[in-house]
């Protein structure tokens, strides 16, 4: 996420989970974690590796802090099954 509140409205919403159970916005993340973001366009999956001690990291540093495990865009199809 971009911005932090973008990042409370999916917890809020349900659709953050953290080795596999739901969350609110106000979890804390170790290393090892398993982070899956279910949303209606798009679904990710990611391994927490490091967990920065600053508050603010660019965007570069950012990329080597997680593993992709799964990323997929969902089909149109998927979209209109879900409604």
């Amino acid at each position: 996420m971009k911005r932090r509140s973008q990042a409370k409205i999916l917890c809020d919403e349900g659709v953050v989970k953290v080795n596999g159970g739901v969350v609110k916005a106000s979890k804390n993340i170790k290393e090892g974690d398993i982070v899956e973001v279910d949303t209606v366009n798009r679904y990710l999956k990611f391994q927490v590796l490091v967990v920065p001690s600053e508050r603010n990291v660019s965007k570069k540093a950012a990329r080597e802090l997680i593993k992709i495990v799964e990323d997929k865009k969902k089909s149109i199809s998927d979209i209109i099954d879900l409604i």
